[in-house]
C-alpha cells in the first residue's frame, strides 16, 4: 500500500518553569498538557507537510508544495523534532493514564527514530520507480486522487501546487548530482524504470494529459467564465509548466545519471549503507530484531508454507512437482477468465460480496468511511502493485483499492485475488485506516500516523482469516492465498539478502521464482521494488507473526472469555503504534477480561 509512509516532526517549545510543574503535576493536569502538546504539533506538522495534510483531508494548505529532502529544510525538520523530543521527555511517564502513556511512548519514538534518521543521505536520491513526487502527481492532478475538485478554490489550489513541481525538478537534480559526486546513486535497473514513467506523461493534445482529468468533470454548478478559465489555465499549465518539467528530469536521468548509477542492488554498497539498513529495519519492523534472525526466520517460513502448497497440488491431483505446478498456474488458460477490466472489478466486488455477511462476526466495530474499487490509472499500472488509499477522516472521500490491470485477458486468479482483497481492502487497510482516523478519541498525531508492522502486519494477518470468512473453498483461489503468504516470506529472505549482500539481483530473482507462481517480470518488479526502498517489505511477515502469537496467547489465557471480536476491535482502536507498545496495550486488554471473568 502506499499508503502514509510518514514520519513525525514538528515542535513546540515550553518554558523551563512549565517544563518542572509537568513533572510535579497530578495525572489530570499532565493530560492536559501532553493533549495541547501534541494538537500542536500536529498543526505545525501539516504545514511542513502539506501533502499529507492533502492526504488526511485538510485542504488548508492544499496549494503548497515545498522541496522538503533540501539539506535546508532537514536542518529545520531537525530543530523542530529536537525541541519536541525535549518537550516529551519533560512528562513524566508515570503520572500520564493508559492513553497518554501509548501517546508518550509513541511520541518519544518518533521523535528519537526521525533524527537518526536526518543523519543518513537518503535525501540524495529524491525518487525511485515506486515513490516519490512524479507518480504522487500524476495521482493528485488527475482529479481521481486525494487532492480534491470541487470549488474554484479547490481548482485553483491545484494550479499554484503544481507550479511549485518545476522548482522541485530542478532540486531533485541538484541532489541527484549530489549522490552522483558522493557515490550515493540508484541501481541502473531502477533508473531505467523511472525514465518510461516520464515520458509517458508527454502528449501533444492536452486535453489527452492526465492533469486535465479535472477539467474533463468540471462540476455542473461553476460559471461558463470559470470553466473557460480553468480549461484555458490547465491546458497551458500542461503544455507549459509539467511536461516541460518531467521532460527535463527524464532528459537528466538518461543523458547524466544513468551513466553514473550503479549496477550494484543492495543498500549495503552505498556510503554508510550497513548503517542504514540497519536503520529501516528498527524503522520498518519497530522491533531490534537483525538481518541474521530475520534472514533465518524467512527461510523457515517459506519452507512451511511450500508444505502446505504441496498438499493443495497433490488435491487437484497434479501430478508434477511444485515448480511445474507454478508453471502450470501461470499458463493454464482457465485460470485466466476474464475478458474486460470490468470483469475484473467485477471479481473483486463479488468477493466483497461473499464476506460481508460473516465480518459482523469479527467486528464489533466497522468503519464509517466510504470504500471503492477502481482500476490503477494506465500511466502507473505497469509497475504499480494493487494498493489502497485511505479516505478522509471527514467521509468526502472515500478509501479506494486501486487493481492494476494491462490485460485483463491475462489477469490469473491464482494471483491471489481473495488474500489480496482481505489484506489491500476488507478488512485489511480499509478497516485498519479509517477505523483509526474515525476515532477522535486519540491525538490528531496518532489519528493519521503510520507504522508498517502493525500497519502491514494487520494486512497479512486479514488474509489468514480467509477460511473464517468463507473463502479459499476454490484450491486456485487457495493456492493464490499461499503465493501471497510465501511471497511475504520470501520477502525476509531477499529484502536481507539484497542489502547485505547475501544475494545479487539476479539471485533474488530467481529465488522467488524457485518458491512462488510467479512471472519473470513479476519477480523482476517485486526486487526492484525491494531494491528502492530497504526494509519496508519486512514489516508484513514480522507484523503477522506478532498479531499471530498476540492472538493465540491470549486464546490460551483466557480460554472460554476470549472473543474474536473483542480482540479486533481491541488491537485496532487505538491505531498504530509499534510491537513493543501494542502488547504492552494488548496485555492489559487481557488482565481486564481475567479480571471481569472473575
Amino acid at each position: 500500500m502506499k499508503i502514509l509512509q510518514s514520519l513525525l516532526f514538528l515542535t513546540i517549545a515550553f518554558t523551563s518553569c512549565k517544563q518542572k510543574s509537568r513533572q510535579t503535576s497530578t495525572p489530570a493536569e499532565a493530560n492536559k498538557d501532553i493533549a495541547a502538546l501534541l494538537d500542536k504539533y500536529y498543526e505545525e506538522r501539516l504545514q511542513l507537510f502539506p501533502l499529507e495534510a492533502t492526504q488526511n483531508g485538510d485542504n488548508r494548505y492544499n496549494d503548497l508544495l515545498p522541496v522538503d529532502f533540501t539539506d535546508s529544510y532537514r536542518s529545520k525538520l531537525k530543530d523542530f523534532y529536537q525541541k519536541n523530543l525535549n518537550s516529551i521527555t519533560a512528562f513524566n511517564r508515570d503520572s500520564l493514564n493508559e492513553n497518554d502513556r501509548i501517546s508518550f511512548d509513541i511520541f518519544k519514538r518518533e521523535m528519537e527514530m526521525t533524527l537518526e534518521g536526518l543523519t543518513f543521505h537518503d535525501n540524495y536520491i529524491p525518487c525511485n520507480q515506486f515513490w516519490g513526487l512524479p507518480i504522487t502527481m500524476g495521482q493528485l492532478g488527475s482529479g481521481g486522487g486525494n487532492q480534491p475538485f470541487k470549488t474554484v478554490k479547490d481548482y485553483d489550489d491545484w494550479k499554484k501546487r503544481a507550479y511549485g513541481f518545476s522548482a522541485w525538478v530542478d532540486s531533485a537534480i541538484i541532489y541527484f548530482k549530489k549522490g552522483i559526486d558522493a557515490n550515493y546513486v540508484l541501481p541502473a535497473a531502477l533508473v531505467k524504470k523511472i525514465i518510461p514513467q516520464l515520458d509517458s506523461i508527454e502528449v501533444k493534445d492536452p486535453t489527452k494529459s492526465i492533469f486535465y482529468g479535472p477539467i474533463a468533470k468540471l462540476p455542473d454548478g461553476f460559471s461558463d467564465i470559470d470553466k473557460k478559465r480553468l480549461a484555458d489555465v490547465y491546458s497551458t499549465l500542461i503544455i507549459k509548466d509539467l511536461q516541460p518539467a518531467y521532460k527535463k528530469l527524464s532528459d537528466f536521468l538518461k543523458k547524466e545519471y544513468l551513466p553514473n548509477a550503479r549496477t550494484t542492488s543492495g543498500i549495503n554498497a552505498l556510503p554508510g549503507g550497513n548503517e542504514y539498513y540497519k536503520y529501516m529495519i528498527r524503522f520498518w519492523t519497530t522491533t531490534n530484531k537483525t538481518s541474521d534472525e530475520i534472514y533465518e526466520t524467512g527461510l523457515s517460513e517459506v519452507k512451511r508454507i511450500k508444505k502446505e502448497m504441496e498438499q493443495i497440488k497433490e488435491s487437484v491431483n497434479f501430478k508434477g512437482d511444485l515448480k511445474a505446478f507454478f508453471e502450470f498456474m501461470k499458463t493454464d488458460k482457465k485460470l485466466m477468465p476474464y475478458k474486460t477490466p470490468e470483469d475484473v472489478l467485477n471479481a473483486f466486488r463479488s468477493i466483497q460480496a461473499k464476506i460481508d455477511p460473516r465480518l459482523k462476526n469479527m467486528f464489533g466495530r466497522v468503519p464509517k468511511t466510504k470504500f471503492e474499487i477502481r482500476q490503477t490509472e494506465a500511466f502507473r499500472a505497469a509497475s504499480s502493485s494493487a494498493e489502497y488509499n485511505q479516505g478522509s477522516a471527514d467521509g468526502s472521500r472515500p478509501g479506494i483499492f486501486y487493481v492494476p490491470i494491462i490485460d485483463a485477458a491475462k489477469f490469473n486468479i491464482t494471483s491471489g485475488m481473495e488474500s489480496l482483497f482481505l489484506h489491500e481492502a476488507i478488512p485489511g487497510h480499509h478497516y485498519q485506516i479509517s477505523l483509526q482516523q474515525e476515532n477522535d478519541s486519540l491525538p490528531k498525531f496518532r489519528r493519521f500516523c503510520w507504522y508498517g508492522a502493525y500497519g502491514e502486519g494487520w494486512a497479512l494477518y486479514c488474509e489468514s482469516l480467509g477460511f473464517e470468512l468463507g473463502c479459499y473453498t476454490d484450491p486456485y483461489q487457495h493456492m493464490g492465498g499461499m503465493g501471497d503468504a510465501v511471497l511475504r516470506a520470501i520477502r525476509l529472505v531477499v529484502d536481507v539478502g539484497l542489502h547485505t549482500g547475501k544475494l545479487t539481483r539476479e539471485q533474488a530473482i530467481q529465488y522467488f521464482m524457485d518458491n512462488e507462481a510467479i512471472s519473470l517480470e513479476g519477480a523482476t518488479a517485486e526486487i526492484e521494488r525491494y531494491m528502492a526502498i530497504p526494509g519496508q517489505a519486512l514489516s508484513y511477515k514480522i507484523g503477522e507473526l506478532k498479531i499471530k502469537e498476540l492472538r493465540k496467547k491470549y486464546e490460551q489465557q483466557l480460554g472460554s472469555s476470549f472473543s474474536l471480536s473483542d480482540f479486533h476491535d481491541n488491537f485496532l482502536h487505538d491505531g498504530c503504534m509499534p510491537l513493543d507498545v501494542l502488547e504492552n496495550k494488548m496485555d492489559d486488554w487481557a488482565g481486564h477480561v481475567k479480571k471481569k471473568k472473575r
